[in-house]
């Protein structure tokens, strides 16, 4: 529970406008990756378990929201690089969405920090994301559902 709160903390922190990380870019990748109507897959949604909302989230230093915000993204990366997401998008698309994911990244990584609670949650929301894909054989619904929810997570970072 502790963790969950500190993750959504980190949430809420860089919803504001002085959050200097912006995903804008990022955003507008992973919008354009969308192959197939949200609507067409409706019987694929599945609750990830997405630990934080807006309105039950105090703000936390800005070293943790940095820390969360690297967690994060890295996970995204790490969703898009693997060989079943290579086969389920378009190449050019993907390509430039983990191009702006890698600048986010090395941007980040010049405050790297440690925050073993936040990363612990993290990894865990995404565990849980590449279980639903498995168990939906990386289906293009899985993965429309998915991308649904990765959307989700960049608009409230």
């Amino acid at each position: 529970v502790a963790n969950i709160c500190l993750l959504a903390a980190g949430v809420m922190l860089c919803s504001i406008p002085a959050c200097p990380l912006d995903n804008k870019e990022i955003f507008i990748h992973l919008r354009q990756m969308k192959t197939i109507p949200s609507q067409s897959c409706l019987e694929h949604r599945h609750d990830f378990r997405f630990p934080w909302r807006r309105e039950n989230i105090t703000p936390i230093p800005m070293t943790q929201s940095t820390c969360y915000h690297q967690q994060m993204l890295q996970q995204i990366f790490n969703l898009f690089t693997t060989e079943n997401s290579c086969a389920a998008w378009n190449s050019t698309l993907l390509d430039k969405l983990l191009s702006s994911l890698g600048q986010r990244l090395e941007q980040l990584e010049e405050v790297t920090l440690d925050c073993p609670d936040l990363g612990i949650a993290v990894r865990k929301y995404f565990q849980g994301i590449h279980l639903y894909l498995k168990e939906k054989e990386y289906s293009s619904c899985a993965w429309e559902v998915v991308r649904v929810e990765i959307e989700k997570c960049l608009s409230l970072m």
